[in-house]
């Protein structure tokens, strides 16, 4: 597997070197040389495969001999220990849940095949590794636990003050041992732009190895299109072209999830569903993509203003406006719609939606309305609901349940560093 820098400035690399690095040096994402499209004979019995046998076709077509397929397969069965379902909600209404894993959020998809794939070269080449990664929520309670007393890897989780929930930020700072959080005074996009200069100033990289976490690195999506073509095996039967409402942020899952098209995914349509923060949605209806300082909302793992991926989901979408605007819909809700799309969905149906999730159930119902063609609509659940209870007990009106493994998180003793924006501090933090 050749990847190489979507500014074209920095040298072709292997997947090896493109895990450990994360950011090119030019500052670009690193993309696969070449998406493979997968056979004809795979969707013509893939309702027969697990989610862990799907992933293994998968990651042998994109991966290709970089990895034997024992260790393959390793590595994948020590990551996916938990099952994506698909539920019905309401007629040709089905949630995706991503929320079974240890972290109770999508991003233990990423987060765990990224520890266990790393843990693989690292046995390899006998190094140490520094992760750098900034969370706006559930990134950094998947990567803690991902790469938890994982030998040879320090990781250092940047999250922005008062802007995480509760159970988010006991779940990256109450673990100790090789995981440090650092409380930054300022957004998710100081964070991010924090994690981003350590990677290019020369001083950190001759001392540390430093990698990166977050979905800027391309391990992490790889994992996260596997389940896209699980929703696809199990809703095969039904005969309709499928739609996929996406909760966004940083772009990172969308990105996946056109990945898995390239593959051959039959999917008609993806929805980008955001918050407030919709620079995404606005480019998909203006053609001018306008980064913006992000705004806090109750959906906060999407307060993203200048969204990482969105050179890999451009290019992805065949790197043009009017190619992009034909696979991808936008369209974004503020608070008071995202409460009213909780409400509707549990007095109707009984389901509970997180605000990220309801985001996207929300844009599906919207979009689906519109379009002319009978099609089975997917929403991605990413997180629990419990993990927002404060919002959500407040939106409902009532007391909710709370699963025990985040109960039990609410009485542990919150261990952070203070940190300001400034990257000199970091830095100093760091050299320190």
């Amino acid at each position: 597997m050749k990847l190489y820098s979507t500014k074209h400035q920095s040298p072709d690399v292997s997947l090896e070197e493109a895990v450990f690095r994360g950011l090119p040096p030019d500052n670009g994402l690193y993309m696969p040389e070449y998406i493979p499209t997968l056979p004809l004979s795979f969707f013509e019995t893939i309702q027969d495969l697990s989610l862990s046998e799907i992933a293994l076709e998968v990651s042998k077509a994109l991966i290709g001999d970089d990895i034997p397929e024992a260790d393959l397969k390793r590595i994948i069965d020590q990551a996916i220990t938990f099952d994506a379902p698909v539920v019905a909600v309401e007629p040709d209404t089905y949630v995706l849940e991503l929320f079974h894993g240890p972290s109770m959020a999508f991003k233990d998809f990423g987060a765990r095949f990224m520890a266990a794939l790393m843990s693989y070269f690292l046995e390899k080449s006998a190094k140490e590794i520094h992760i750098l990664v900034a969370t706006s929520g559930d990134t950094g309670g998947a990567v803690a636990q991902g790469f938890y007393q994982t030998p040879g890897v320090k990781v250092t989780i940047l999250y922005p003050r008062g802007k995480v929930s509760d159970i988010q930020e006991k779940q990256l700072t109450t673990l100790g041992a090789n995981v440090t959080a650092l409380e930054v005074e300022g957004t998710f996009d100081d964070c991010q732009r924090l994690v981003k200069e350590a990677f290019l100033d020369a001083d950190l990289r001759a001392k540390f190895n430093l990698a990166s976490a977050n979905s800027i690195n391309i391990s992490r999506l790889i994992p996260q299109a596997f389940y896209y073509f699980n929703a696809y095996a199990r809703l095969k039967h039904l005969g309709k072209p499928l739609v996929f409402s996406v909760p966004s942020g940083n772009f990172g899952n969308l990105s996946a999830g056109i990945i898995a098209y390239r593959m051959g995914l039959p999917v008609r349509k993806f929805i980008a569903a955001t918050n407030s923060n919709h620079v995404v949605p606005d480019y998909l209806s203006t053609g001018v993509f306008e980064p913006k300082p992000s705004q806090e909302t109750i959906s906060n793992a999407m307060d993203v203003g200048n969204p990482s991926n969105f050179p890999r989901l451009l290019l992805l979408s065949g790197g043009e406006w009017e190619t992009a605007k034909d696979l991808i819909t936008g369209i974004w809700y503020d608070d008071a719609q995202t409460q009213d799309a909780i409400r509707h969905a549990y007095d109707s149906t009984a389901y509970l939606l997180c605000p990220h999730t309801a985001i996207a159930y929300q844009g599906l119902k919207d979009t689906v309305a519109g379009m002319e063609e009978e099609v089975t609509g997917v929403f991605l659940s990413t997180a629990h609901y419990a993990k927002f209870l404060p919002t959500m007990e407040a939106t409902l009106g009532t007391t909710l349940p709370v699963p025990e493994r985040l109960a039990e998180l609410l009485d542990k003793t919150k261990e952070a560093i203070p940190m300001s924006s400034n990257f000199a501090d970091f830095k100093a933090y760091l050299l320190s």
